[in-house]
């Protein structure tokens, strides 16, 4: 149908007067400046993670018995300022973004995306990793993405599907997109994890949030990929064989630790224990930090953080790390987690694929492990996320390596298959879940 049609003129007329309204561009600018905000504060957020974890860093170089010290006072801490100032900002964030989607309206979903647990989420998160707490940005990233487009309500407002889920979803994507400059990573993970059912009406909107946010962290932080480059291919049949190791072992490991953390969050330990880990939250977050700091002496002081470091350096062949460091690090991951403060779980469980990829390379006696290790990352990634496409598409465009396209999306295809066998329910929908169990009263 032509907008000029002689039989529509109404068309034509409404059409034109929809251009030059002044309500609509107004809402566009707010929208596009908020996707900017996004962008922005990705970078912020990015550049605060690295210097808190280089403080940590010199507190290990310093001395190894200072973790047991400076971490069970960082986690103690922080687990009493979520508590007590920040509640909602406790643990990786998406699945308060994805609890909030399933909300009505209402104080609920503002609480949980509102401005100051935003703002709280990246501090605490950054305090954390101070402390040596194995937990990644990208996860908070996400819910600080969709808090800053979903308070854009109050400025100007948006049509009902927006306003309902599509602010929401657009704003985690373009946390995602700006966390690790990859925009294409962000608008699948949007459509894949956060939106089971995707709206075409929102589909632009999430678009241009993406490329929007995208773009302003790629003007401060310039054009880079995340884990850096590497151009590493399989070699042979033997490295097939090491993409089905891979997938087999990322699932089962994955999906073990998924099934082992929904365990303690939907039931929590036993008896006394789990009595004491209810009723006293800021003294358990200070025995797991004594944990953390044990684990980190036991691996040589390389678990703390996130795991970006030792990752890049196992990409691009400058580095190696234990053959255990993958299990030290999903044991890391897993008690950083349940203290209860917030962090997420992306860069950690990437780290830990690659140290698992790295120890499938050596068993095949692969000369250049550059490509396992990549395809371990996508594998024990998806299996601990069960979402196999987002999977693949981040570690290719993290990587900058298109030509294992194939492998990544066998391998991912697998440990999610293998995942689903060992825990049936996807961690972050079934964390969601348990959120919203909480938040909501007892019918």
């Amino acid at each position: 149908m032509a907008w000029s049609h002689p039989r529509f003129p109404y068309v034509q007329k409404r059409h034109r007067v929809g251009l030059l309204s002044l309500r609509l561009w107004v809402r566009h600018m707010l929208f596009w400046s908020g996707a900017v905000v996004v962008g922005l504060a990705a970078t912020a957020f990015a550049l605060s993670s690295d210097y808190a974890h280089t403080l940590f860093r010199s507190v290990v170089a310093a001395s190894p018995w200072l973790p047991f010290l400076v971490t069970p006072l960082t986690l103690a801490g922080v687990a009493a300022l979520t508590q007590r100032y920040f509640k909602g900002a406790e643990g990786s964030g998406i699945p308060q973004t994805i609890a909030a989607i399933r909300m009505s309206e209402g104080s609920n979903r503002d609480a949980v995306l509102s401005l100051r647990v935003a703002v709280g989420k990246m501090f605490l998160t950054c305090i954390s990793l101070a402390g040596g707490a194995s937990v990644g940005r990208e996860g908070p990233t996400v819910q600080v993405g969709a808090a800053l487009l979903y308070n854009l309500r109050w400025l100007v407002r948006f049509p009902r599907h927006l306003m309902e889920r599509g602010l929401i979803v657009a704003g985690g994507g373009a946390g995602v997109a700006a966390a690790f400059n990859t925009p294409l990573a962000g608008i699948v993970f949007a459509i894949e994890e956060m939106a089971r059912s995707f709206e075409e009406r929102s589909s632009g909107t999430l678009v241009t949030a993406v490329i929007i946010a995208g773009l302003a962290a790629v003007y401060v932080q310039g054009n880079y990929t995340y884990f850096g480059a590497t151009n590493s291919t399989l070699a042979g049949a033997s490295g097939w064989f090491g993409v089905l190791l891979c997938g087999l072992a990322g699932g089962l490991l994955g999906g073990g630790f998924s099934r082992l953390l929904l365990a303690f969050s939907t039931h929590g330990l036993p008896g006394r224990a789990g009595t004491f880990v209810r009723t006293h939250p800021v003294k358990f977050a200070a025995l797991c930090g004594l944990a953390l700091a044990l684990i980190g002496f036991a691996s040589g002081s390389a678990v703390y953080g996130s795991g970006y470091v030792e990752a890049k350096r196992l990409i691009e062949g400058t580095g190696t790390v234990s053959a255990g460091y993958g299990i030290w690090k999903m044991l890391a991951t897993f008690v950083s987690f349940v203290s209860g403060i917030p962090g997420g779980l992306f860069a950690p469980s990437l780290s830990a694929g690659a140290g698992i990829g790295q120890v499938v390379a050596g068993v095949l006696g692969q000369a250049d492990a550059g490509a396992l290790i990549v395809i371990g990352m996508a594998a024990y990634f998806a299996g601990v996320v069960q979402a196999p496409i987002t999977a693949f598409v981040i570690v290719m465009e993290m990587t900058g390596n298109h030509d294992m396209v194939v492998p990544l999306m066998l391998s991912t295809l697998l440990a999610t298959a293998v995942s689903r066998i060992v825990c049936p329910r996807p961690l972050y929908k079934a964390l969601a879940s348990n959120y919203l169990a909480r938040v909501r009263p007892p019918a």
